[in-house]
């Protein structure tokens, strides 16, 4: 039977989303005496890890590693040394279960971890200013990427002047988001705000979305304080400032936790192929009745794709995205798997020699 102190570490850990796999995946550490807590914020070379003795800071030395995508990150399960060192390190982290990865904007080609473990993925956008389906879908891409369940929570929907008008920017924006609740929310009004929190509770939630889409205020509400500081947008663009600038995990009074990010200006690809292709499932379906099984949807004979947009079931729009995300996926993979750079400049090649072929029966017949 546990004692009371057993009892006090476990509802502590299992606030923040510890369960009976992650019991399992620490039970070797535990032998060894270290101690299990989950990070709440990284800040340049230090960590805020919260135990069951309450928040501890500690040096993560030991889990900054070369590659990016394994250096500690908000949302880890942390193995800590016992108390009494200075400092106090953590030794390594419990594996993933979930991970947010997006490319850097380096010409290193370096994917950047922005949340680990997470259970849902909150995608937000606001509708003050006009709608940006290509970016929604980049986000998508990300979120079911990661593992994570994506919703798309339409923030500032108060803001829409008449019903039918919001009507139809959900319809706009369940398009595009197969397999993903799409959630109308106004912080203002508090529209939508108990759907969302019932979506949330008992979870791991992380916040996405470019500055000024109202993060910050909708992890306000709720989380039910004024945990994150909000400023005021500009009214010319709508535009917000950066007032999130670090990752914060914070305890939902549902049950859950939820992680505020910083806006980001760019979301780029990371090795998404899995992502894109679940955006984008319709037109995974209909790929699968082109004449060639590599069929690139441009103006090959048999295309189900094109098929679809002569016929009108499928935009051209939806297309073009389709083609962009799968052509920035490929050119990250390229750089960074040998194998898959090789078949790149294969392709380039190969239609390098087809415009050439082109240009040339081109002149032949202009010198007729």
């Amino acid at each position: 039977m546990l004692d009371s102190s057993s009892d006090a570490h476990h509802d502590v850990l299992a606030s923040y989303g510890w369960d009976t796999g992650w019991d399992a995946d620490f039970a070797p550490y535990a032998a060894e005496g270290l101690l299990a807590g989950r990070v709440v914020r990284v800040d340049r070379g230090q960590c805020d890890v919260v135990t069951a003795d309450g928040v501890v800071r500690a040096d993560t030395a030991f889990v900054t590693p070369h590659d990016p995508l394994r250096v500690i990150c908000t949302g880890d399960w942390a193995v800590l040394e016992p108390p009494g060192g200075d400092p106090r390190y953590v030794r390594t982290y419990l594996p993933r279960r979930t991970a947010f990865v997006r490319s850097t904007s380096s010409k290193r080609s370096e994917g950047q971890i922005l949340a680990a473990n997470v259970d849902t993925a909150i995608i937000a956008v606001s509708l003050a200013v006009e709608l940006d389906l290509g970016r929604v879908e980049r986000f998508l891409a990300l979120a079911w990427e990661s593992g994570a369940a994506p919703v798309v929570v339409l923030t500032k929907c108060d803001l829409v002047p008449d019903a039918t008008g919001l009507g139809y920017l959900v319809s706009d924006v369940e398009a595009v988001a197969p397999g993903a609740q799409v959630l109308p929310v106004s912080s203002h009004t508090g529209e939508g705000l108990e759907v969302l929190a019932a979506v949330v509770a008992g979870g791991t939630s992380v916040l996405l979305g470019v500055s000024g889409a109202g993060k910050s205020t909708l992890a306000n509400a709720l989380v039910g304080d004024d945990s994150m500081h909000v400023e005021a947008v500009r009214e010319v663009d709508g535009k917000g400032r950066h007032t999130t600038t670090t990752r914060n995990l914070l305890p939902l009074p549902g049950g859950g936790v939820l992680m505020d990010t910083p806006g980001l200006r760019g979301v780029g690809m990371f090795d998404a192929t899995t992502g894109v292709n679940q955006v984008f499932a319709e037109i995974e379906a209909l790929a699968a009745d082109c004449r060639f099984h590599d069929c690139a949807h441009q103006a090959e004979p048999g295309c189900a794709v094109l098929a679809a947009v002569d016929a009108g079931t499928l935009s051209e729009r939806r297309l073009d995205s389709f083609r962009k995300l799968v052509r920035e996926n490929r050119y990250i993979v390229a750089k960074t798997d040998a194998r898959a750079r090789a078949e790149l400049r294969r392709e380039w090649r190969l239609r390098g020699a087809e415009g050439r072929a082109a240009m040339e029966a081109k002149r032949g017949r202009q010198g007729r």
